[in-house]
């Protein structure tokens, strides 16, 4: 596993549990299963880039934000 994999899955476990929503219950919200989300939040797997695009929106955040990127440092590259 990758250090982006770990970051997202801290992210995206952060964001879920800050809205109170459970596992299962967001999993059905993006349309995958509970045993995916799983994986995704420990950084075992990667879910496809329509999936992010679902958990962004679930979660009313970027994908940058989802990835741990700064947008303003990017640009002061």
């Amino acid at each position: 596993m990758s250090k982006i994999d770990l970051i997202f899955g801290a992210n995206l476990r952060k964001l879920r549990k800050a809205r109170h929503i459970s596992q299962e219950r967001f999993a059905a919200m993006v349309g995958t299963t509970q045993r995916s989300m799983s994986h995704y939040e420990r950084g075992e797997s990667q879910p496809t880039l329509e999936c992010i695009c679902r958990i962004a929106d679930e979660l009313d955040v970027s994908v940058d934000e989802l990835l741990g990127r700064n947008i303003a440092e990017n640009y002061e590259r």
